[in-house]
C-alpha cells in the first residue's frame, strides 16, 4: 500500500454513474468503483464530512483487490445494502457494504462483509478518518484486543476486524488481507460525536438487523411498470429520511450540473417541495410510512412558520446555513460551496404542493385535527401571499410566476375535495380566482401557459398544474402546454426545464429528469399510451450500474450531472411507474 499523498492520488474521483449510496437515514456515504468510501458526512447529512475524498478532501475508507479488476455491483432487494464485485485475474470477490439500519443520530456504524467467491484473494484497505471535510488528522490512535480507537476532530472512532493494521507514516491506517473462499472477513467501524459504548459492536447481529430492518421498511412492490426500480427508488427515499421524517434532497453538495458554470449547490438539506412530491408519489401506492415522515415534517414546518414557510430546512428543522466556500480542490469542473441561499427565498408553490400532500394522506384517512390545522393556515397562507412575487419552482427571480400560482389553485381543489362542503366550495372559487389572474398574465397567444407575464417561454413545470388538478386534462391550455413541451423541450426522448437562453437544448444545462417523469404522467393523462411509456423509458435509462439518478443529464455525453442521488427524480420515477401500470386514476 502506498503511502503519503499518493493515498488519495489511488482514488480520483469518477464519472457520477459508477457511484453507489448506502445509508441509514442519518447520514449517507458515497461508494466508489474501487470500494473507496469517498464521502460521508457526521453525525448527519448536512455536517462537515469525515470522508471527502469525492472532493479532493483527505479522508477515505477503502476495500480493493490487490490485482487488476474489472467492476461491478448491485444493490439487494429492498435495501440499500450495496454489493461491490471484482472480478481479479486471480479471482472473484464481493464486499458487502452497509450502514448499520436504522441510524442512531450521533453514532454511524459501518458494515464491510469481504468474501471471496472462488479463489483466494488479497485485498487492500486503508482507513483513514479525516473531520471537517479533511482538516483534522486521526489522533490518539491505539490498538488493544485487535481493536484501533481513535479520534478526529469532535469524532471517535472504533474499527474491528483490522487488528493487523500498520501505520506507515502517511496518517492512515493500511491491512493487508488474505480472503479465503468460505471465510467471510467483517469489518465494523463506529463513528460517534459522543463517546462509544464500551463494547464493540457485533457484526453478525448488526448484519441481521439491518437485513431485517430494511425489509421491513421497504414494502414489497409488484405490478408497477418497473417494480425493481421502484422498488429502489423507495429505499433510497427511505434512506434520505431521518427520524424526524425531514428528507434531504441528496447525499451530496457541489456536485457540478456544468463544468465551470458555476452551478454546483448544496442538497443536504429538506426541500419543503421535494418531501411534498415524495410524499404524492408514495401515496399512489398505498399508506407506506414515507408518506407519514413527510406529512410530519411538512406540518410541523407549516404550523411553526405559517406564511412565512421557508423553502427548505436542516434535518433538525433549522434554517440553512449561507453559502460559503471551502478551500477543497472539488469535483473536476466544480469549487466546493457549502450552505444554501435558498434560507432567504420565498416560493408561492409550496403552499400548495403542502396541501397536495396533505390531500393526498387524507384520501388515505392519515389525516388527525393538527393536520388539519395545518390546511387551514396553508389556506390562509395563500389567500395573504397569492399575489406576491416568488422565486419559483427553480430559484430564480422574483417573479409572479404561473407554475407557482397553478400549483396554489391545484392544492386548493384537492383539499377541497375531502373538506367539509362550505369550506370546499370557498376553496375552490379561491382556486377558480387564481386560475383567473393566471390567465390575465401568463396566457400565450399560443392558448398555452407561459412561465411569466414578463416570460413569454414555455416550462416543462407547467405540466404539473393539471397532473395535479389546477385545470382539467381536456382544458385547451393544458393540451397546448404539452405540445409547446413535447416541440420545444424535448431532445432524443429527454426532457429540459426550460431555455435559459438562446442556445440549443443541451448546451445550457442537460436534460432534467424530473421532466421525463413528469411528462409521462402527461402524456398519459392524454390517453398518448406509447409516448407515455417512450418518455418513462427513457428516464430510467439514465443511470450507471447502481441504479441512481441525479437532477440533470447530459444528453450528448451520457452523464449524470449534479448531486447523488437526488430525491425528487426517484420520487416522480416512483409514481409514474405506478400510475402508468394503472394502479391509480390520473
Amino acid at each position: 500500500m502506498t503511502t503519503g499523498p499518493a493515498l488519495l492520488e489511488r482514488f480520483p474521483p469518477q464519472v457520477l454513474r459508477q457511484y453507489a449510496l448506502i445509508a441509514d437515514g442519518e447520514r449517507g456515504i458515497v461508494v466508489g468503483p474501487r470500494g473507496d468510501f469517498c464521502w460521508m458526512c457526521l453525525p448527519r447529512w448536512d455536517s462537515p464530512a469525515v470522508f471527502s475524498s469525492l472532493l479532493g478532501g483527505a479522508g477515505v475508507y477503502a476495500v480493493t483487490p490487490e490485482l487488476r479488476y474489472v467492476w461491478g455491483g448491485q444493490y439487494e432487494e429492498r435495501s440499500l445494502i450495496w454489493r461491490s464485485r471484482w472480478v481479479t485475474i486471480d479471482g472473484i470477490v464481493e464486499c458487502r457494504e452497509a450502514l448499520a439500519f436504522p441510524g442512531d443520530p450521533h453514532t454511524a456504524v459501518v458494515l464491510r462483509r469481504i468474501r471471496a467467491l472462488d479463489r483466494p484473494v488479497r485485498m487492500q484497505v486503508a482507513l483513514q478518518v479525516r473531520a471537517d471535510f479533511g482538516a483534522a488528522a486521526m489522533s490518539g490512535l491505539s490498538c488493544r484486543d485487535d481493536v484501533w480507537t481513535g479520534r478526529s476532530g469532535p469524532h471517535r472512532f472504533r474499527w474491528t476486524g483490522a487488528g493487523q493494521a500498520s501505520r506507515p507514516g502517511d496518517g492512515a491506517l493500511h491491512l493487508v488481507l488474505d480472503v479465503e473462499p468460505g471465510r467471510d472477513h467483517d469489518l465494523v467501524l463506529e463513528l460517534s460525536d459522543r463517546e462509544l459504548p464500551d463494547q464493540p459492536v457485533d457484526a453478525a447481529q448488526a448484519w441481521r438487523a439491518t437485513e431485517t430492518a430494511w425489509k421491513e421498511a421497504v414494502p414489497e412492490l409488484t405490478g408497477t411498470l418497473a417494480d425493481v426500480d421502484a422498488q429502489l427508488a423507495y429505499a433510497v427515499l427511505r434512506g434520505l429520511t431521518s427520524t424526524g421524517g425531514g428528507m434531504v434532497a441528496a447525499a451530496t453538495m457541489s456536485l457540478p450540473e456544468r463544468a465551470k458554470a458555476g452551478r454546483n449547490f448544496d442538497y443536504r438539506y429538506c426541500w419543503i417541495r421535494d418531501q411534498c412530491y415524495t410524499g404524492q408519489a408514495i401515496a399512489a401506492a398505498g399508506p407506506h410510512p414515507l408518506l407519514d415522515d413527510a406529512v410530519r415534517f411538512v406540518t410541523e414546518r407549516v404550523l411553526d412558520d405559517g406564511p412565512d414557510l421557508r423553502p427548505a430546512y436542516c434535518v433538525d428543522a433549522s434554517a440553512p446555513p449561507p453559502e460559503e466556500d471551502l478551500p477543497l480542490p472539488g469535483y473536476p469542473g466544480a469549487a466546493v460551496k457549502t450552505g444554501n441561499w435558498v434560507r432567504g427565498q420565498f416560493q408561492l408553490d409550496n403552499f400548495g404542493e403542502a396541501l397536495l400532500l396533505l390531500a393526498a394522506a387524507a384520501r388515505l384517512d392519515r389525516l388527525d385535527s393538527t393536520h388539519w390545522g395545518a390546511v387551514h393556515t396553508l389556506v390562509d397562507a395563500i389567500e395573504k401571499r397569492c399575489g406576491d412575487a416568488d422565486a419559483g419552482v427553480w430559484e430564480l427571480d422574483n417573479r409572479r410566476w404561473a407554475h407557482s400560482r397553478l400549483m396554489c389553485a391545484a392544492g386548493l381543489r384537492r383539499i377541497a375535495g375531502v373538506a367539509s362542503l362550505a369550506e370546499g366550495a370557498r376553496w375552490h372559487q379561491l382556486a377558480d380566482k387564481l386560475v383567473a389572474d393566471t390567465s390575465t398574465d401568463c396566457l400565450h397567444r399560443d392558448g398555452r401557459w407561459q412561465r411569466a407575464s414578463d416570460d413569454p417561454g414555455i416550462d416543462a413545470a407547467l405540466l404539473l398544474p393539471s397532473l395535479r388538478g389546477a385545470v382539467p386534462a381536456d382544458d385547451p391550455r393544458t393540451v397546448a402546454t404539452l405540445a409547446a413541451v413535447r416541440h420545444e423541450l424535448t431532445r432524443d426522448g429527454f426532457v429540459y426545464r426550460y431555455r435559459p437562453d438562446q442556445r440549443e437544448l443541451g448546451e445550457a444545462e442537460g436534460a432534467f429528469l424530473l421532466c421525463n417523469f413528469a411528462m409521462a404522467m402527461a402524456d398519459h393523462q392524454q390517453g398518448n399510451e406509447l409516448a407515455a411509456l417512450q418518455w418513462f423509458e427513457r428516464g430510467r435509462t439514465a443511470c450507471g450500474p447502481p441504479g441512481l439518478l441525479t437532477e440533470e443529464y447530459d444528453v450528448g455525453q451520457r452523464q449524470l450531472r449534479g448531486n447523488l442521488p437526488q430525491a425528487f427524480t426517484h420520487a416522480l420515477l416512483f409514481e409514474a411507474a405506478h400510475l402508468l401500470a394503472g394502479d391509480v386514476t390520473a
